[in-house]
């Protein structure tokens, strides 16, 4: 099952391990936002123009014609995947089968 981090991040595949109790049958589905989408348009703005956006720090390229979910996705918006997928192994609830590096990514507008 994958759980995806952020744009500029990596996903990480992983495989459910021991008999879900201690998680609840569940794991995470994703990195989890650190900010909500208004701080983190706030906080985006003052830091970068749109532009700088279109690029991730792993390299990949965003396409996205809405610059208010340019700033909203912004990687720094999310938690630190590679610390959430850590606390589920840590806890026995998965173990990792592979990370894949995101090339492209698509962002579509709210209407």
């Amino acid at each position: 099952m994958p759980i995806p981090g952020s744009r500029g991040t990596c996903t990480y595949f992983v495989a459910p391990e021991g008999d879900g109790k201690a998680c609840g049958h569940s794991l995470a589905h994703g990195a989890g936002r650190k900010w909500t989408r208004s701080q983190a348009r706030e906080r985006m703005r003052d830091r970068y123009r749109a532009d700088d956006l279109l690029r991730t720090p792993l390299g990949g390229v965003v396409v996205c014609g809405d610059r208010d979910l340019l700033f909203e996705e912004a990687p720094e918006a999310y938690k630190n995947i590679d610390r959430v997928v850590e606390d589920l192994v840590d806890a026995g609830a998965c173990r990792v089968v592979a990370r894949a590096q995101p090339v492209l990514t698509y962002k579509t507008g709210r209407g």
